[in-house]
């Protein structure tokens, strides 16, 4: 599939900003929380929690597909241009990579072709209004270990989703990320980290974005 098309719409510029983006379960909250802790960012966190509709996506995504992507595309717009107003900011997902999830449930038939053209014109048009971040996290992971880690945080709508949505979700950010070029990217692969509970695996992670932030001051 071919992403490259929706970066040319994001304006020349950088915003000051850090976006930490990977699939369901790779860490991106723990990570976003970290650095807040660690070196003083402020966080913008993926409206997961208090969300209508994330439940009842999971359990009938062909009917709640194109709600819950129009809740997200709306929440990370807002997020994205409170986040523009400061310095140091970080947030976990954004709006660069809100396509990921719409193109995907497109082409498996959970999204219809009318909600799917009306949802990218939207995209299109937000996007038009922003500036890439300073920098893109993504953490790269394997799918068997995405899910270990999804069953391990028991959020109850999660668990009943079959084997192979998380393999095509983990697909298509690996091409979504082989294509993305609106802005520096750090591609760490997570497979055996816990930044979380290791402060060897912390400092590791914390090492190599202070190490890409200082050659992107250069």
């Amino acid at each position: 599939m071919d992403f490259s098309k929706h970066f040319i719409n994001i304006q020349k510029g950088r915003w000051d900003m850090i976006v930490v983006d990977a699939v369901v379960g790779a860490g991106k909250t723990t990570l976003m929380k970290i650095l807040a802790d660690e070196r003083g960012l402020t966080t913008f966190e993926e409206p997961v929690v208090d969300n209508p509709l994330l439940d009842k996506f999971y359990h009938d995504r062909e009917r709640y597909s194109f709600s819950l992507q129009i809740f997200f595309l709306n929440q990370r717009f807002r997020h994205i241009k409170e986040a523009a107003k400061i310095n140091n900011a970080v947030l976990d997902r954004s709006i660069y990579g809100d396509l990921i999830f719409a193109r995907m449930l497109y082409d498996n038939g959970e999204m219809s072709s009318e909600e799917f053209n009306l949802y990218v014109n939207l995209f299109e048009n937000m996007i038009e209004h922003c500036q890439a971040p300073k920098l893109m996290i993504y953490l790269e992971i394997s799918v068997d270990e995405a899910i270990q880690r999804i069953i391990q945080r028991g959020r109850d709508y999660e668990q009943i989703v079959e084997h192979s949505y998380w393999e095509r979700l983990n697909y298509y950010y690996r091409e979504y990320f082989n294509q993305y070029n609106s802005s520096p990217v750090l591609t760490i692969n997570v497979d055996g980290l816990d930044f979380e509970k290791s402060p060897i695996d912390r400092q590791y992670v914390l090492s190599k974005i202070d190490q890409k932030l200082l050659e992107l001051m250069e």
